[in-house]
């Protein structure tokens, strides 16, 4: 359960910091996704992910490593695939969905757009090939769009104590 106890005090004592230029703070994007992917009734590894999603931003570990790989290094040592894969994966999903919907790009927000453009950019033939192989991929591409979506300022959504029991009943024993 020590798990648990990083979570909430990741969350307590960073959470409040800006998300990226985005007008929420890093908890408050963290519920929005997983309350979205509770509403569409997503399974329990799902709604996780969606918290999780973006942990490795809340990590002291220097710019070199991108948050989606400091985050599942963390999450995969805790937490199963199904959780920790499409956190790995969720920074591919923008690019692949940048090049295979015309419209996704233009659904982005700006710092997202900026942020693309340091991530790699719209995925070649190649790399879609690649990521399309990857047993999770869907997932993350769900993720993804939660991940867009949760960027409201001030939106009511329940609080992070409500998913220490979903947290809890994914945990690696």
């Amino acid at each position: 359960m020590a798990a648990i106890d990083d979570i909430m005090s990741l969350f307590q004592t960073k959470g409040n910091t800006e998300y990226g230029g985005e007008k929420v703070s890093q908890l408050e994007h963290a519920l929005q996704a997983a309350h979205l992917a509770q509403s569409e009734q997503a399974p329990p590894s799902m709604v996780v992910a969606a918290l999780l999603h973006d942990i490795g931003h809340l990590m002291d570990d220097g710019p070199e490593k991108p948050h989606e790989h400091l985050g599942h290094g963390w999450v995969s040592q805790h937490f199963p695939a199904e959780v920790s894969e499409p956190v790995r994966l969720h920074v591919e999903a923008k690019r692949y969905l940048c090049a295979t919907d015309g419209s996704y790009l233009q659904q982005l927000s700006p710092t997202s757009v900026k942020s693309l453009h340091v991530q790699g950019g719209p995925m070649t033939d190649a790399e879609l090939d690649a990521f399309e192989e990857e047993q999770y991929y869907s997932q993350a591409v769900k993720l993804r769009h939660w991940d867009d979506q949760a960027k409201v300022e001030k939106l009511a959504v329940p609080a992070l104590d409500t998913y220490r029991e979903t947290i809890a009943s994914l945990l690696k024993t």
